[in-house]
């Protein structure tokens, strides 16, 4: 359980089972409009379990019960990552380490590179999964989606984004992930379609009020 909270209204409060600063930042941003305030689970001390599932969904429930059971608040969790088709649907939830433990950005795209040599089908979509629990034992968890997608590219193209994006190529814009700004990336990409549909459900379902998300 938690030794520290920060300073919110605990029945506001959403711990988000995650420990990256721009990804808090960037959800924070998303449901401050529907009167909530997100906490990263490291600063409740919650340390991050175990993702051994298959699935994006299964990962994401670990994740939120950890959060939830470990603070006794409504938590909520992400996993995504990139499926290529022709690979059935790998890397998947393995995304992060498509070319071992540790393996960095490089490493994975030269080896989805390799595999796809000589493949004609280059589609491929990143997924983004969400689950919200009221509680550690919530029987109802909120589960919102989002997809994008595009081809793969052999070369690598842009400076921004990162993991797949410089070979992540989008036919409508004519240019990779990675050469997109920051703004039309997130106006377009898989979390961004699962933060709203997120918040929409937390409208309908939790019955929590705010403005609408563009």
């Amino acid at each position: 359980m938690t030794q520290t909270t920060p300073a919110a209204d605990a029945r506001s409060l959403l711990v988000l089972a995650s420990g990256n600063a721009g990804k808090i930042r960037e959800f924070q941003a998303m449901f401050a409009a529907l009167g909530l305030t997100v906490a990263g689970q490291k600063q409740l001390g919650v340390t991050s379990c175990d993702e051994p599932y298959g699935t994006f969904v299964e990962n994401c429930l670990a994740k939120a019960r950890h959060a939830a059971r470990e603070t006794g608040l409504p938590a909520m969790a992400d996993d995504s990552g990139l499926c290529v088709e022709a690979l059935q649907g790998a890397p998947g939830v393995h995304s992060a380490r498509f070319a071992g433990e540790g393996a960095g950005d490089a490493a994975n795209n030269r080896l989805l590179v390799e595999k796809l040599a000589g493949v004609a089908d280059r589609r491929a979509h990143y997924t983004c999964v969400l689950v919200a629990l009221r509680s550690a034992d919530d029987p109802e968890p909120l589960i919102a989606e989002g997809f994008w997608r595009g081809e793969i590219a052999d070369q690598p193209k842009g400076e921004g984004g990162f993991g797949y994006d410089p070979h992540f190529y989008l036919p409508e814009f004519g240019r990779t992930a990675a050469e997109l700004t920051a703004e039309e990336k997130n106006a377009v990409s898989h979390r961004g379609q699962a933060l709203k549909r997120m918040a929409e459900l937390m409208r309908e379902r939790w019955g929590l009020t705010g403005a609408e998300v563009d």
